[in-house]
């Protein structure tokens, strides 16, 4: 994982198991050993171990959509 990313995560804990987006925190410390899992939509954070990571999150490019006149 890297610190501040996004990634879709599956948590039995968590959002009854639902697929969710979750962020990398680094609020409790720089050392991975203190990194949590921001609760996108909440104030809450969550230990990485309880969630399943599926995957990054692509953020769209960069001025991808395109303006209807063109």
């Amino acid at each position: 994982m890297i610190p501040e990313a996004y990634y879709w995560a599956r948590s039995a804990k968590h959002f009854d198991g639902k697929l969710t987006v979750v962020k990398v925190s680094t609020v409790f410390g720089e050392d991975p050993n203190y990194w949590t899992l921001a609760l996108l939509g909440t104030d809450q954070h969550a230990m990485p171990c309880d969630f399943e990571i599926i995957g990054p999150l692509a953020l769209p490019e960069e001025n991808s959509l395109r303006q209807a006149a063109e």
